[in-house]
């Protein structure tokens, strides 16, 4: 058993990472590619794991991945829970639970998301270069 301990102020670049990481649920909230393209690294660096998918790799393959979902979801609402964020050097990376309720296809769902979102400090800012979502929480 862990004993409490009073949860440390965020770091400035603690702070831009989770507003990279906010930037990314707005986007998939608003399902708009044009603001998800903002969010992502461009590159054949970039990866995408969604939920039962296979791995995404290069971001033309990740953009139409989002693009469909956009297109067949006409309601997604994240409540982002358990946000774990951490920097070295030029990288970060959050860990969350994704509480979700989405309709899809006409069925409305809730459901829950064990997510790690990787992202590159890049002259324009933090760019996701990793989302990883499974099934679980």
């Amino acid at each position: 058993m862990q004993a409490d301990t009073p949860e440390q102020p965020d770091t400035p670049e603690i702070t831009e990472l989770k507003a990279a990481n906010q930037r990314f649920y707005d986007a998939f909230g608003a399902l708009d590619i044009e603001m998800m393209d903002d969010v992502w690294d461009q590159s054949e660096k970039a990866m995408c794991v969604h939920p039962g998918w296979p791995a995404l790799m290069d971001w033309e393959m990740i953009r139409q991945s989002w693009d469909r979902i956009f297109q067949n979801t006409s309601l997604m609402l994240f409540n982002i829970r358990y946000i774990n964020a951490v920097v070295v050097g030029d990288c970060g990376w959050v860990t969350c639970t994704e509480n979700i309720s989405s309709v899809l296809q006409g069925t409305a769902s809730n459901f829950g998301i064990l997510a790690t979102n990787i992202f590159m400090r890049t002259p324009e800012g933090w760019r996701m270069i990793a989302h990883h979502a499974s099934p679980g929480a």
